[in-house]
Parts: structure tokens; sequence; C-alpha cells
């Protein structure tokens, strides 16, 4: 599988920036691509509006890379209400699109979240957005990042054409217009319970900067589904209809954060780029974000003002921080940031504020979501990152930046900030730019508040973070991925694994609990004790129809998950340890061929159906250790014995592997129960280190018989390719 790492940057000298250029390929962005047009989003109703409006005119591929997706927020423009005749909600609204464009596929990516955050989410996104959905749409759960780390990059790509970054996910509690009213009836979470107003930006782009995004998600999504998807050639550009641009023919450069994946470098693209950005700002600062963290980067700035003493900045950020975690991890981090100016003499110059709305005499909080920056009117920078140190090291993060290099691109951002100062001031967007225009500073421009929006001071409430502070913080918010052992790693994966097996053989189970009762309510449950199977067999053991007739058995109770295992002993009781072996063997064998067609006639779609698009990895380590991996298997029955063939039909495992992979996964409890016949309780209930040993040796001798075939296995192949 290709990766898209640091050294995939744009190499050809004449697409790479002047040496002025902020944007430096190789240090602070992966590629400089254009853009033919770009548009930032402000808020979620418009993004969403937006979104919406381009997912309509989807013709090939939706492909969704998020912290977090849900099927209930309502995917609406300001407007609060669809106008295309479609369902409000994202998840409905992605079924009724997919039918009415069949050819249309939609791909989710969903960081396979931690525990913590499980209550703040959709209860299994899998059931909502993989099972009671069309074909068309697909969701993986994406857990290919370290132990601590999050995948937290939010992008959206439509027919690789148009693509969409920032701070928003496709979730619950986003949905507010710019206005930020106190209360909307808009602003109700599935439950039905208000929450406050939410401030967040979006940008759009299209041209090369979105295939080049394109490129990036689907890199994301093969890592996590072992899928290559092909690239899109759009014949038509998605452009929201009702969004204007606010930048033509524009450079975008696109910025990472990748963590330290085991065998390959981590990518720190997002820190080296705000690190160029402050020391390059001559005369203002905005920044809008939800996490101030960042000591390093705080000292950054306090260096930069003190050698410009000129230079001024405006912080935006949430009021406080609502969840106990974050409020004890992120908090304590938030007040050394500020305390590290106030150290270097600069703090006067700048500005830590939390937006408040108001009307009819209420007032509410505006939650700061936003991952925005721009310095001067020469940077403006969207993306996912936060000034934290997850973001710059830790968690997987997006940003996009436009470096301004004439005067209409600069005037484009200077109406940017003004709009959004304008909006948390209460003013409009011409006011507050005559404001800074006249003025020639953000701090003065902003002092004169609105009557019902305005930027109030934060006040931390303390001067100093207390000791469990900064414990916690030195978890939550690590500069590199938590340091876990093995014993952590095998603990989460074994967690994982038994929760994605339940819900990937939910049909298996449905169909054991009728077997099951089945059993109850005939005499099926009979047929499963060893005596009574032995009997019969004994009665054919005299004649020339038994071999047959035992491999019949075997076939026929494994279409019905009959345990293997009885027919094994029963064989082996009934005919002896020879020719029992070679008769329970043939048998075994068999009925794994017939699960195994039946798997092959049903297809992957039935197999995808259940599992979804993970299939791809799982096939994939198989076809790379195959014999191993059907061997161990069947050794250890982590799944019923007819489970394991129909999934390795359908999945197309090879035939050779899976034959090999059975009989050697079998042999060790053929040749158990074969030769030890009745003696096997006794040997459970006292067993002598003699016969341990015996044990162990056959356990040793098939494992390097395993690994012996696996190898030759292997080694023909690549002769063959």
């Amino acid at each position: 599988m290709r990766v898209i790492r640091s050294t995939a940057v744009v190499d050809q000298e004449a697409d790479r920036p002047a040496e002025t250029s902020v944007l430096r390929p190789r240090r602070n962005v992966w590629r400089i691509e254009q853009a033919r047009r770009a548009a930032v989003l402000v808020d979620a109703a418009a993004y969403f509006g937006a979104l919406r409006s381009a997912m309509r005119q989807a013709k090939h591929r939706i492909l969704v890379i998020g912290w977090d997706i849900d099927s209930r927020p309502p995917l609406v423009g300001p407007e609060g209400e669809p106008e295309d005749g479609l369902p409000a909600t994202l998840g409905d609204f992605l079924c009724a699109l997919v039918r009415e464009r069949p050819e249309l596929s939609v791909k989710l990516l969903l960081w396979n979240y931690s525990l913590y955050y499980a209550l703040e989410r959709e209860p299994l996104p899998l059931l909502a957005l993989q099972w009671s959905t069309p074909p068309q749409i697909e969701l993986c759960l994406d857990d290919e990042i370290p132990v601590g780390s999050s995948h937290h990059q939010k992008i959206v790509v439509i027919d690789d054409a148009v693509a969409f970054v920032g701070g928003l996910d496709l979730t619950i509690r986003r949905w507010d217009t710019s206005c930020h009213r106190p209360e909307h009836p808009g602003r109700v979470d599935p439950a039905g319970v208000a929450y406050p107003p939410f401030h967040d930006v979006q940008m759009a782009v299209d041209g090369p900067a979105a295939r080049a995004l394109a490129e990036l998600a689907r890199w994301r999504w093969e890592r996590a589904t072992y899928e290559a998807l092909p690239a899109v050639a759009a014949r038509s550009v998605p452009w929201p209809e009702q969004v204007e641009a606010d930048f033509r023919d524009v450079a975008v450069g696109i910025s990472r954060t990748l963590p330290l994946y085991p065998g390959e470098g981590e990518v720190r693209e997002i820190e080296a780029l705000f690190e160029d950005m402050i020391d390059t700002a001559q005369e203002a600062i905005y920044i809008e974000n939800q996490f101030l963290t960042s000591a390093h980067m705080a000292e950054r700035l306090a260096r930069r003002m003190q050698d410009v003493p000129a230079l001024q900045a405006v912080i935006v950020a949430p009021r406080i921080h609502h969840s106990w975690v974050e409020h004890r991890a992120m908090a304590p981090g938030r007040i050394r940031f500020m305390e590290i100016l106030r150290a270097g003499g600069v703090a006067g110059r700048v500005r830590l504020l939390h937006p408040q709305a108001g009307r009819d005499g209420a007032t509410a909080d505006v939650m700061v979501h936003s991952k925005l920056m721009i310095v001067d009117d020469r940077l403006l920078r969207v993306g996912s990152a936060n000034l934290c140190n997850r973001s710059m090291g830790v968690d997987s993060e997006c940003d996009l930046t436009i470096e301004a290099i004439d005067a209409d691109e600069r005037r484009a951002i200077r109406r940017i900030r003004a709009r959004l100062l304008a909006e948390h001031c209460g003013v409009e967007p011409e006011e507050m730019d005559r404001r800074i225009r006249e003025t020639g500073s953000l701090l003065v421009a902003i002092a004169a508040a609105g009557t019902e929006r305005r930027l109030v001071p934060v006040d931390d409430h303390q001067p100093v973070a207390d000791e469990r502070g900064w414990t916690l913080a030195g978890f939550a918010d690590p500069r590199h991925p938590l340091p876990a052992t093995g014993l952590i790693d095998r603990a989460l994966a074994s967690v994982k694994a038994r929760w994605r097996g339940l819900l990937r053989i939910a049909p298996i189970i449905i169909a054991a609990l009728l077997l099951a009762l089945a059993w109850s309510t005939t005499d099926l449950a009979g047929w499963a004790q060893p005596e009574r199977l032995q009997q019969s067999l004994h009665g054919l053991a005299g004649t020339g129809w038994g071999p047959p007739l035992v491999i019949a058995a075997f076939v026929l109770g494994g279409m019905v998950m009959f345990p293997v295992t009885v027919l094994i002993a029963a064989t082996a009781a009934a005919y002896g340890a020879w020719p029992g072996l070679a008769y329970a063997g043939a048998g075994a064998l068999a009925s794994a061929l017939a699960g195994y067609l039946v798997g092959l006639m049903a297809g992957e779609n039935a197999l995808r159906a259940v599992m979804g698009p993970r299939l791809h990895r799982i096939r994939d380590g198989i076809a790379r250790r195959g014999v191993v991996a059907v061997a161990t298997i069947r050794l250890v029955p982590v799944a019923p014995f007819t489970l394991v063939n129909l999934v390795a039909g359908a999945a197309r495992i090879p035939i050779l592997d899976f034959v090999l992979g059975t009989a050697l996964g079998l042999a060790p409890g053929l040749l158990v129960l074969s030769t030890l016949g009745d003696r096997i309780l006794s040997i459970l209930r006292d067993p002598s280190l003699a016969e341990i040993g015996i044990l162990l040796a056959v356990l040793a001798a098939w494992i390097a018989l395993s690994v012996g075939l696996q190898a030759l296995v292997s080694r023909r192949r690549r002769s063959r390719s």
C-alpha cells in the first residue's frame, strides 16, 4: 500500500514557491496546489447547506473523513429546512440520495474512538450508518493510529472535484447560524435537549487543491480498509450553488500532522506552519481556537511580540471547557499559555476573549470550536488543528492555508477577518473593516462592543494550575503519542476485536439461536451425544457404505453447525484409531470445502454487508500469511467451524491456503481424539507429565510445519509472479 508521507511533496522546481514565501514544502506544507475557487464558510448552517448542495450534485463518490460522524444531525442551511425534497437528517438524506442515484458511492471513515467519548457519540454507528443503509453507503471504523492518539481530520471530498476542510464534523450539536441567538428552535439535539450557540469555520476548494485532498482522503481509506479507491475523473464540478468564492485561482497549502506509526516517520507540518506564521507576523495576529495549551507556541509568540513592538494579537476561545476532563486537562494549559505571555511582558498587546450573544435580555456564551489563524492581511489558515500539544504530533490533522500574493487576495483576507470579528461584536462587516482601517488596531476596533453581541475577556479564575490538573494534562494533551506497552496494545486490540466480532457475526448469532431452538424442541440434541453417534456409526462399520456415509454426515453436520469435534470423537470410537483417523480427517476436510464453496457462491458482497470494508484488510492479512492464519483459526477456534468456512469462501482466500491451513489446524485435534479415544476425559482430569510433554511436542511440530508450508507456498507464488 502506497503511503503518503512528507516525501510526497511537490518536487518540480517550477511548482515551488518563491524563497520569500512562508509556505515551504517539506517543512510546513505537504503540497501547494491551485484552487479555481476557495471560500470560507462561517458556522455550521453555512457549511451544512453548502455541503448538501454539493452532495446533491455528486455523480460518482462522496468520501467523508471525520473524528465523529453521526446519522442524526440536520444537514440543512441557515433556513433550517431542506428545500430539495429530500430528508433533513444526514443518514436519511444519504439513503435517499443513493436510492435516487444508484451509481453513487458513499464512503464514511470514522475514528474508532476511545470509550471515554462513547457517551458523546451515536450508539452503534455501524448499525446506523452501515447495516441500516443501502449497500452504496459504507462505514469503516479507523483504528490505524498509535494508542492515545485520535484521527482528528475533518475532510469531505465529492467526486475528487470539491473538498471541504475545517473544524466541523458531520455530527450532532454543531448546527447554528451566524446570528448565534441565545435560543434557537433548530439548535436541539436528537434527545430534544437545547444546546448553546456554536461557532466554527470550514473552507471549500475545488480544482487541483481538491484533487490533492482527495488523494489524502483515499490514502486514509486504503490504510484503514486495504481497499484502494480509484481516482474520479469528474466531468463537472459540484461546487455548491449558493456559495460565492472568496478567492479565485489561488494557491492553497495543505499541511498535516501524522503521528509516529510503526515503521514510519511522523509528520509535523502543522507545528512548523504555526511557528513560521508567528515568526513572520508584523501587525496583527487573529486566532480562533478551542484549545490553547502549547507552551512552545506561547513562547514563540512572546518572542515575536518582543521583537516587533507594534504587533498585536486577538485570541477568541471558549469561555470555559464544558466537560470535566477538558476542564481539568486543557484549562491548566490555557492558564500557562497566558502566563508565558505575561512573563514575556507582551500581555498588554494580547486579548484572550470569548463571544457572548444576547437577545431580548437573555445572554449565552458562544462555544468556539473553530481552528483559524490570520496573520496581518497575508496569511489565512483554516483547519482541524488546535493550538495544543496533541495537534502538533499526536493526532492526525489537516489545515489549509492561503498566502496572499496580490492586492485582491489581501483584500479578501481582510474581508474575512472583518466578517468574523463583526459576527462576534454584533456589527456589520463593513463597519468592522472601517474601524480597523481608521484605528490601525484590532484591539481598538473590537473595544466598542455591540449591544447584543460582544467579545468578553476570558477569566480562568485561578492564577496557576493545581497539581492534579497538570497530571491529567500530561495524559490528555501529550506532545508525543503515549508509550504503550505490548500488554496494553494487546488488551485494547482484544477488547476491540471482541466488540467488532459481536457486531459482525450478528446474523450468525441469530441463526445459532434458531438452531438452539430446534435443538431444544426436536431430537437433534440427542445426536450430539458421542455414545449415540458411536452406536449409529458402529452399525455402519461392517458395511461398504460406512466411509462415504461418515463423510456425508460431516458435510451435513457442517451445514447445520453441528459440533465437528463430536463427529470426530464418535468416528474414532466407532472405527478405532485407524481407519477412524482417516475417515474423520476426510469428513472434516469435505465439510470445510462444502462450506467454502457455499461462501464462494454467496460472494464477497454478502460478507461485506456484514463485515464492512475492513473485509479487504482481513483478506489481505490472510493472503500474506494464508496457511498460518487459517491454521491458527482452526487450532484456536475463535469462530465456529462453519463460519470460518463461509468467510474463507466469500473472501476468496486461495483454496490451497485454505485446505493446507485447515488440515494443519485440525491435525492436533484429530490426532488427540483419534489416538486417545475414550481416555481423553481421564487425561483432562488427571494428566501426567509424559502425556503433557507429548502434546507439547505435537504442538511444536505443528507450528514448525505450518510456518514451513507457508514459506514454500509464498516462494512458489513469488516465482510465478
